[in-house]
């Protein structure tokens, strides 16, 4: 079980920070404002939390579990999702808390969290930024989803594979039906268009032009 503390200079003045080192996975949780970065290096894609069974948006780096195609940040085109910035990070209500015993922290090695006069060093800026741009970026996403939930947009898409004598199939995938969009009425394409969803909706579509992309380099390792 995680040892969650809330943070505080007073508490942590010794804590320092690890860069991440936990391993990639093949899909990755993103929100609403990361996916035009995303869309230039893999595809986008909706899949449901095994709990709940409701969607959310992820950004797809391998073909299955364990297999990782864009496991650096070069093959990525420099795309850092915020859920790696934040690894080990946690809001509860408006304060920040830390899995003391994540990986990330550390009593020698790292940045510190504090400087000697209690403030929050530049490293650990960075991550509050990025809490506060995942949380903001979670509503917008839960607003999209729910958008494309309510107008019958997201469909199921079917990804079959083949690699020599390997057949892939990916299931329990979802993408957004753009013939479904060419029937919606004018005033909702309106609403989608000032809602700023339907830029989303056609980043979704763009980025799967990148299962080609993840299809040839897993060919080449091959």
């Amino acid at each position: 079980m995680p040892t969650i503390e809330l943070l505080t200079p007073q508490a942590h003045a010794h804590v320092r920070l690890r860069t991440p080192t936990a391993a990639v996975s093949h899909f990755v949780a993103i929100v609403a404002p990361e996916f035009t970065a995303a869309a230039a290096c893999c595809p986008i894609l909706f899949t449901k939390d095994a709990g709940t069974g409701a969607f959310y948006a992820g950004a797809m780096f391998g073909f299955k579990p364990g297999e990782v195609l864009l496991a650096t940040s070069a093959a990525r085109a420099g795309f850092e999702p915020l859920m790696f910035q934040r690894e080990g990070f946690f809001m509860s209500d408006r304060n920040l808390a830390i899995d003391r015993d994540h990986e990330r922290f550390s009593d020698s090695e790292g940045d510190p969290l504090f400087d000697e006069g209690g403030t929050p060093t530049k490293s650990l800026r960075a991550i509050q930024r990025a809490l506060g741009e995942a949380s903001a970026g979670l509503q917008q996403t839960n607003l999209f989803i729910a958008a494309m939930t309510e107008l019958k947009l997201i469909e199921p898409i079917d990804i079959s594979l083949t690699f020599g004598a390997e057949r892939l199939r990916l299931q329990g995938l979802y993408t957004v039906s753009l013939d479904r969009l060419r029937d919606v009425d004018d005033a909702t394409a309106l609403r989608l268009f000032r809602s700023g969803h339907l830029q989303l909706i056609h980043t979704m579509a763009g980025s799967l032009k990148q299962i080609g992309r993840l299809a040839t380099l897993r060919s080449l390792r091959a």
